[in-house]
């Protein structure tokens, strides 16, 4: 039976908002992560850590960084993001972004939409491209 978790990769990212790109950097790096992919999206600094299969997205976000627990979102890696859009459709989710988008990021870009979980919480699906 085709359904969405066929499509499903594994967790992509975490997206964690900070105050101070240079300082959140600094500290995941003392842990053994590297920064593998820095870019500036809509006036935010972006910066993807990694080690391993362990990608972090932090970005500053005034607004919301601070907080304990402070994630923004969970990513899933998918290898159709078409078929997993429809199929979220189909299901009825509740979808932040009203088509597939895309961005700059990495060598090729990447195509993704977010919906939101039972209690609020973004869930995001991405495709490197």
């Amino acid at each position: 039976m085709d359904k969405i978790g066929n499509y499903l990769n594994g967790l992509q990212h975490v997206g964690l908002p900070c105050k101070n790109l240079d300082e959140t950097i600094a500290f995941y790096e003392k842990l053994g992560m590297r920064a593998a992919f820095r870019t500036v999206n809509e006036g935010q600094r972006v910066c993807f850590l990694e080690q391993g299969n362990l990608v972090i997205e932090a970005y500053e976000e005034k607004q919301t960084a601070g907080q304990a627990g402070a994630i923004d979102h969970i990513c899933f890696d998918v290898s159709d993001i078409e078929k997993v859009f429809e199929f979220a459709k189909q299901m009825q989710l509740t979808f932040c972004n009203e088509k597939i988008c895309s961005l700059p990021f990495w060598e090729n870009g990447v195509r993704f939409f977010t919906v939101l979980g039972p209690d609020g919480e973004r869930v995001e699906f991405c495709q490197k491209l």
